[in-house]
């Protein structure tokens, strides 16, 4: 059998060559980018929509003179457009085969970082606080925040995104597909069927935007859901709600975890079993919250009053 010649096959559109601008340095000159046709091994979706997937990185805006964080970056189609915008782009891949993919795929670009691991056990104060050595006594860091983009796998959604939200002062702007349910449940208001402990959680740190919903089809293999994109723009109200003082910031979080507990009691069901019953009733009665009202049809103004009655007067007396 004669041997094609590699310009041949680069015609054909077998071979694709990566040539950035800069002068590549010990790097092969072709990839391939013949996507291996396997099952996915932990569950993945990966975006396979050229137009969906510039839609969702525009949605980040210009990125030029900024770090981005990438979550699982799978086969690299959002990767591909961010690496040659971004001033430094970090991917986090838990899968070996295709973070060494990745590697030698992107090893040209001197902006990319490729991570093989769990972005749940990321330490990111290591990855984006301050180095050693470089601190000064009596000067506060003030980390400048990254933006974060992803696909995130549906069974992790949740617990990806509370993370984010613990450091979240190293971040400004989250852009992330999820399934079209969990969207719904993130940007619902309060009192609507879908409001819940995630979108009291999401709310309380940014602002959330629904922005497009993609089809099963964008994606390889398909899913048997939608998914939609959601901008997460930064903006804690903890301060404006009065939850920055005697470290209230952290209990809060907990007090609605506590009232969400179970969805189908009253608050005055969840909550008596940890407060003593005369401090739960005066508390209700300062929020003017009544003792029959369910979690889900209080605002977070409503939620972060009760708390406040419950602490602050406790602490008082």
């Amino acid at each position: 059998m004669r041997a094609l010649n590699p310009r041949a096959l680069c015609a054909r559109g077998d071979l694709q060559v990566y040539m950035p601008e800069e002068k590549r340095v010990n790097v092969p000159k072709v990839v391939s980018t013949r996507r291996p046709q396997l099952k996915p091994k932990l569950g993945q979706h990966f975006l396979a929509s050229d137009s969906f997937a510039s839609q969702i990185v525009n949605a980040l805006g210009d990125v030029s003179q900024n770090t981005v964080l990438e979550i699982g970056p799978g086969r690299g189609v959002l990767t591909s457009l961010l690496a040659k915008r971004t001033r430094r782009l970090i991917a986090v891949e838990l899968d070996r085969v295709l973070a060494a993919q990745l590697r030698l795929r992107f090893g040209m670009f001197p902006n990319v970082e490729v991570i093989e691991a769990d972005i749940l056990s990321i330490d990111f104060d290591s990855l984006f606080g301050p180095k050693p050595g470089l601190s000064r006594p009596g000067i506060e860091f003030k980390p400048t925040p990254a933006d974060v983009i992803g696909n995130l796998p549906y069974y992790l959604t949740s617990d990806i995104l509370l993370r984010l939200f613990d450091y979240s002062k190293y971040f400004d702007t989250l852009v992330l597909l999820v399934q079209r349910e969990v969207a719904d449940r993130i940007a619902a208001p309060p009192g609507s069927r879908d409001y819940g402990l995630l979108s009291a959680t999401a709310q309380l740190h940014a602002r959330v935007e629904k922005l497009f919903t993609l089809p099963p089809a964008a994606f390889a293999p398909p899913p048997k859901v939608h998914s939609t994109a959601l901008r997460l723009t930064m903006a804690s109200r903890h301060q404006e709600l009065g939850l920055t003082v005697n470290g209230y910031q952290e209990g809060f979080i907990d007090f609605l975890k506590l009232s969400f507990g179970q969805k189908r009691k009253t608050l005055w069901n969840n909550l008596k079993s940890t407060y003593p019953e005369p401090r739960l009733r005066a508390a209700l009665s300062q929020a003017r919250v009544k003792p029959a009202d369910r979690a889900e049809t209080l605002s977070l103004e409503e939620s972060a009053a009760l708390f406040l009655a419950l602490h602050q007067n406790h602490n008082n007396s």
